[in-house]
């Protein structure tokens, strides 16, 4: 299990210890566990030994490692972080929460890794977050095809709104 938040690992005897972010010692102790996402993650209260502060971790599995293939046919690790930015950044200030956003990049590597493949493109990447900006706000949904698709210009914008307002339409009519 891989622990994810502002804290970082300290080895001891072989075993991986939590740090306290507030005065940095690695002795912890689990409060609370919770599941989360169907237990794709888990929540963790912890507890420092040191000083009693008490803070949260958030664990989950590091499956097989992702290879992105950008567009100049480089390769590179896949970065849930960069992943995270790109979907922060199209939704920069829109009425949508961070574990919205979260969720989101749990659900488009979850798609990504059940493919089964160790090598996925980058178009690919970008074609899953559409999708997913596309449910969750439909104007950062615009920023972030803009950008991706490049669009040209103003008319080929245009195509794309009223594409999403008749797909909202239909929706709503049935």
């Amino acid at each position: 299990m891989l622990a994810v938040g502002t804290t970082t690992g300290v080895v001891r005897n072989g075993v991986e210890r939590v740090r306290c972010p507030r005065c940095h010692q690695g002795g912890t102790r689990v409060i609370d566990s919770r599941d989360l996402e169907s237990g794709s993650t888990i929540r963790r209260r912890r507890e420092c030994e040191a000083c009693a502060h008490r803070f949260t971790t958030y664990e989950r599995p590091e499956g097989a490692r992702l290879t992105v293939i950008k567009r100049d046919g480089s390769r590179q690790e896949f970065d849930r972080g960069k992943l995270t930015a790109g979907l922060l950044r199209a939704l920069e200030k829109r009425p949508v929460t961070l574990a919205q956003v979260e969720e989101a990049v749990d659900d488009i590597e979850s798609q990504l890794r059940a493919r089964g493949e160790q090598e996925v493109s980058s178009k690919a990447i970008g074609q899953l977050a559409t999708e997913s900006l596309r449910d969750i706000d439909q104007l950062a949904y615009i920023r972030f095809a803009s950008v991706y698709h490049s669009y040209e210009d103003i008319s080929t914008l245009k195509r794309e709104v009223d594409r999403l307002m008749r797909q909202r339409t239909g929706a709503t009519e049935e």
